[in-house]
């Protein structure tokens, strides 16, 4: 029998509505949060989101869907998500 554990990835997904309203999905945790900054972690590595009179919706940590509404200014990725090998660099290592 074959115990292979194999774990299913949130999808990840953003939309912006009027720089106003931003619903994420694949959230994993709010890391933090204040009227300027909010800091969340995501499948796709740790996302800053900076803007004024921020405050969250909502958040459903079951389904990892964030909902985040003031003024939004920038949405920055803070970690890099590793980059995966090409095709030619597999066949000439």
């Amino acid at each position: 029998m074959n115990d292979d554990k194999r774990t299913v990835q949130m999808p990840h997904n953003l939309t912006l509505n009027d720089r106003r309203k931003l619903s994420l999905t694949g959230v994993e945790e709010v890391i933090g949060c204040d009227e300027e900054v909010l800091t969340v972690k995501t499948v796709m590595g740790e996302m800053i989101v900076s803007g004024s009179m921020l405050h969250i919706g909502s958040f459903n940590r079951s389904t990892g869907e964030l909902k985040i509404d003031g003024q939004i200014k920038e949405l920055i990725y803070a970690d890099a998500q590793p980059k995966q090998r090409g095709f030619f660099s597999r066949i000439f290592k």
